[in-house]
C-alpha cells in the first residue's frame, strides 16, 4: 500500500511499471466514482437514467485523464475525500436529507390529508342523501295525510285537495353533481400543490447539490493553494520530520516546551478553538434535526388523524328520526244557537288521523371511495436517522479530516513540506531565544 501511494503521489512515474500501476489505480478510482456519481444523479437528484449514464461516463473519462496527466489535480481529488467530513460534506448530506424528506414524507402527509377530506366528503354526501330521502318521506306523509283529510263521513264537508308537493327531490342530481365537482376540484388542487412542491424542491436540491460539489472542489483547491503559498498556513503540528530535524540539531527541548501550543497530527488531542467549533457545528446539526423531527411528527400526526377518521366513519351509527302526526277534525252544529241558550256546542267528528313514521339519517356508507391512510415509511426514518448519525460523526471528525488533508498535501509535495518544517523549527527557535 505504501508503494502504491508513493506511485500515486509522485509527480511523474519513473518507469513503465509505475505508469501501469498509476493507470490501474486511476481506473479503479474513476470506476467507483462513476458508479457513485450515477447513483447520486439517478436516485438522489432524480435525473433520467439515460442522462445519468451519459453524465457518469463523461465524468469518469474526464476524471481518468485528469488524474493521469495532472499531478496537483490528483492531490486536490485525494483531499476531496476527507473534505467530505467537513462542513461542505455536511451540506451535501443536508441536501440529501431534504430531498429524501420531500420525496417520501411530504407526499405521505398530503395523501393522508386527502384521505381525511374523502371521509368528510363521504359524510356530507351520505348525510345530504339521507336528508333528501327524508323529503320523500315527508311527501309520503303529506299524501297520506291529504287522503285522510278528504276521506270524510259526509261528502258535503269534503275539503279541497290537501296534498303537498315537494320540489326539492327534483334538484338531488344537481346537488350530487355540485358535491362531486367540489371534491374533484379539491383533489386537483392538492395534486397541483404536491407536484409544485416536489418540482420546486427537486430543482432547488439539484442546484444546491451542484453548488456544494463545486464548492467542495474549490475548498480543496483553496487549501492546496494556501499550503503551497503560505508557510504559516495550518503549520502547528509536531510531525516526524520536525522531530527528526530537532534531533539532528540537538534541539529536542524546543518541542517539549511548546507542547501546549503544538499538537500531533496523529493524536486525538483537540485545541480549545477546535472544541468550540465542534460544539457550534453540533448545535447547528441539532437545529436541523429538530426541524426534520417536526416534519416526521407531522407525518405521524396526519396518519393518526386519517386512520382515526376512517375507523370512526365506519363506526358511525345511523340517527333515527320519528315523525308523529296526530290530526282530529270535527264540525260544530249551529254553534250560534247554543250560545244563545247558554249550552255547550256539539260537534260531529269527521276524521281522526294518528300515525307515526320512522326514518334514519346515514352518515357513512360502504360505497364511499376512501383511500386507506398511508403509514409512515420505516425505511425513510432509518435512512434519515443514519444520515444524521453520519452528520454528528463528521462534526467531531472534521478536525481530523483537516489533518488528513494536510498529510495528503505533504505526501504529494514533500520538498515543500520540508520548507514548512524548517520554517516552523526556526519560529520555535526564535521564540525560545526570546
Amino acid at each position: 500500500m505504501a508503494d502504491l501511494w508513493w506511485i500515486y503521489s509522485k509527480p511523474v512515474p519513473a518507469d513503465g511499471r509505475e505508469l501501469w500501476a498509476l493507470f490501474l489505480q486511476c481506473s479503479c478510482i474513476t470506476a467507483v466514482i462513476g458508479g457513485l456519481f450515477y447513483n447520486w444523479m439517478f436516485a438522489s437528484l432524480e435525473y433520467s437514467w439515460h442522462l445519468s449514464v451519459a453524465m457518469a461516463i463523461s465524468f469518469s473519462l474526464l476524471l481518468l485523464l485528469t488524474l493521469l496527466l495532472v499531478h496537483p489535480a490528483r492531490c486536490v481529488f485525494s483531499m476531496i475525500m476527507p473534505t467530505l467530513g467537513t462542513k461542505q460534506g455536511r451540506k451535501l448530506l443536508f441536501s440529501t436529507c431534504i430531498m429524501i424528506a420531500v420525496v417520501n414524507i411530504t407526499p405521505n402527509i398530503i395523501s393522508n390529508i386527502k384521505t381525511i377530506l374523502q371521509v368528510i366528503q363521504c359524510i356530507c354526501k351520505n348525510s345530504s342523501d339521507s336528508l333528501l330521502n327524508s323529503t320523500a318521506l315527508l311527501e309520503k306523509v303529506s299524501w297520506e295525510f291529504g287522503d285522510a283529510v278528504q276521506e270524510t263521513i259526509h261528502s258535503i264537508y269534503k275539503p279541497m285537495n290537501g296534498h303537498f308537493r315537494f320540489s326539492l327531490l327534483q334538484n338531488s342530481s344537481l346537488i350530487y353533481q355540485k358535491m362531486h365537482l367540489a371534491g374533484e376540484k379539491i383533489s386537483r388542487e392538492f395534486l397541483s400543490v404536491e407536484v409544485l412542491v416536489k418540482d420546486s424542491v427537486r430543482v432547488a436540491n439539484r442546484l444546491a447539490a451542484g453548488f456544494f460539489m463545486l464548492y467542495l472542489c474549490f475548498e480543496s483547491t483553496w487549501y492546496l493553494k494556501n499550503y503551497l503559498t503560505n508557510l504559516r498556513f495550518d503549520n502547528f503540528y509536531i510531525t516526524k520530520e520536525l522531530e527528526r530535524l530537532a534531533v539532528d540539531r540537538r534541539a529536542a527541548h524546543l518541542l517539549v516546551g511548546s507542547s501546549k501550543k503544538l499538537i500531533r497530527p496523529t493524536g486525538l488531542k483537540l485545541s480549545r478553538e477546535e472544541v468550540v467549533l465542534c460544539l457550534v457545528q453540533a448545535m447547528l446539526v441539532t437545529v436541523a434535526l429538530l426541524l426534520m423531527l417536526v416534519l416526521v411528527a407531522m407525518d405521524h400526526f396526519a396518519f393518526s388523524v386519517a386512520d382515526t377518521a376512517v375507523r370512526k366513519a365506519a363506526q358511525f351509527s345511523s340517527v333515527p328520526i320519528t315523525l308523529h302526526i296526530k290530526y282530529k277534525a270535527e264540525i260544530g252544529i249551529l254553534p250560534f244557537l247554543f250560545k244563545i241558550f247558554w249550552r255547550p256546542s256539539e260537534a260531529v267528528l269527521l276524521r281522526d288521523f294518528n300515525r307515526t313514521y320512522h326514518h334514519h339519517l346515514i352518515f357513512s356508507s360502504a360505497r364511499c371511495r376512501i383511500s386507506p391512510p398511508t403509514p409512515p415509511k420505516p425505511s425513510v426514518l432509518l435512512v434519515v436517522g443514519l444520515l444524521f448519525c453520519i452528520l454528528y460523526a463528521t462534526v467531531f471528525l472534521e478536525t481530523y479530516a483537516r489533518r488528513l488533508c494536510r498529510g495528503i498535501a505533504a505526501s504529494f509535495f514533500q520538498s515543500w513540506e520540508e520548507k514548512r518544517v524548517l520554517h516552523l523549527f526556526s519560529k520555535l527557535a526564535r521564540r525560545h531565544r526570546k
